[in-house]
């Protein structure tokens, strides 16, 4: 074969892999969505409802007006967070599963950091420093504490996912007695499970007046961009990328393994309590029980629905806040019930981890046979 002959041939094998990875990474995933809310319209009907309707009352309280637009970014805000955190620890190849429990000690943190801090230091803190020691705290809590089932791996071998679901449990009791006892708000009105409110100079204000839209979300697409550099473009993101898909190679390489798990897992937790530092600096300017339930469990969905890139990790965060914020106006216009919602989140994730299903739906072949394993999040 000539040497034209040789080029055409690469080229042609070249443009074959590109369009495999554009099926793979993105129509694959789209199709397990609309797969999904063909499904959910199945179910609305099942129940007597009308499935036109329904989804007309979803999207008009998404994206309907300028308020419900705003609503929908106050609730992406901490998925987009809780989604780059399990993402980041998928890429690592370890399945951070705790980032509940992570976003609840980051809220627990920054609260405290919010209004204990500068009667403890007998000082007035400038706000700027003030909003960095409050969201620092978070991050830090988060970070430490996803640290620790990080550590328990790389020196143990003992399986993150068993540790980190464990540790929710831990987090969100100690969580439950910090707010029942000691930093429950003394007010003698106050019957609720929640922390005193942090002072102004730590309260991350709303970018417009009269919209709760805030500057967390700013911070949310920063941070998506910074997550996709340090993977991408740093040493230590190839490290961490290296260390998920292959550890023996990795280890080869002459990367350290250990300090690699260790390092993954905080970053993550530190995502993930960077979610609940907002939520309390932007948002609710106190930690209150049971305020963030379901982030860090969505957020595992989020991250296999953004195949695990910060790009798809906005756009699958921005699709579940529209599907929570919508909610409400769906039930309203058809009296369906807002559970419906979590069905059709429960078969989006279906879908897309058994994209088997989808390919042989639409009739989609996989390039070639794939073999699972047990290290598989990496990818």
């Amino acid at each position: 074969m000539d040497d034209e002959g040789k080029k055409s041939e690469e080229k042609s094998r070249q443009s074959s892999f590109d369009y495999s990875n554009l099926v793979n990474e993105y129509v694959v995933p789209l199709l397990a969505v609309v797969t999904a809310i063909v499904m959910g319209a199945l179910v609305i009907w099942s129940v007597g409802g009308d499935p036109i309707s329904a989804y007309i009352g979803l999207v008009q309280g998404a994206f309907g007006s300028v308020r419900a637009l705003s609503e929908t970014t106050v609730w992406a805000t901490p998925y987009i967070f809780a989604g780059l955190a399990v993402a980041v620890g998928f890429k690592g190849g370890l399945f951070n599963i705790g980032a509940e429990g992570q976003l609840a000690f980051g809220a627990v943190a920054a609260a405290w950091a919010g209004y204990a801090l500068p009667s403890l230091l007998n000082i007035s803190i400038p706000p700027f420093l003030h909003i960095i020691l409050t969201v620092g705290a978070g991050v830090l809590a988060g970070g430490i504490w996803a640290a620790i089932p990080g550590y328990l791996k790389a020196k143990t071998g003992a399986h993150e996912v068993i540790n980190t679901i464990m540790m929710n449990y831990v987090a969100l009791n100690i969580t439950s007695y910090l707010l029942n006892g000691p930093m429950k708000d003394p007010n003698p009105l106050n019957v609720v499970a929640r922390t005193p409110k942090i002072a102004e100079s730590a309260q991350i204000m709303p970018i417009f007046s009269g919209f709760r839209f805030h500057w967390g979300f700013i911070l949310a697409l920063l941070i998506a961009f910074a997550t996709w550099w340090v993977l991408w473009k740093t040493k230590l993101g190839f490290e961490i990328r290296t260390t998920g898909l292959n550890p023996d190679a990795a280890k080869y390489a002459g990367i350290n393994v250990a300090q690699t798990i260790v390092i993954t897992m905080g970053i993550s937790g530190g995502l993930a309590g960077l979610a609940g530092a907002i939520e309390v600096a932007a948002l609710n300017h106190r930690h209150e029980l049971g305020f963030s339930t379901g982030y860090g469990f969505d957020a595992i969905a989020i991250a296999l629905l953004g195949k695990n890139h910060p790009l798809g990790v906005v756009l699958a965060s921005l699709l579940f806040a529209a599907m929570r914020n919508g909610a409400t106006r769906m039930q309203f216009l058809t009296q369906i019930p807002v559970d419906i919602i979590s069905i059709i989140q429960a078969l989006i994730l279906l879908f897309v981890a058994a994209d088997a299903i989808v390919r042989y739906i639409f009739r989609i072949r996989a390039k070639q046979e794939r073999v699972v394993f047990t290290r598989g999040w990496g990818k």
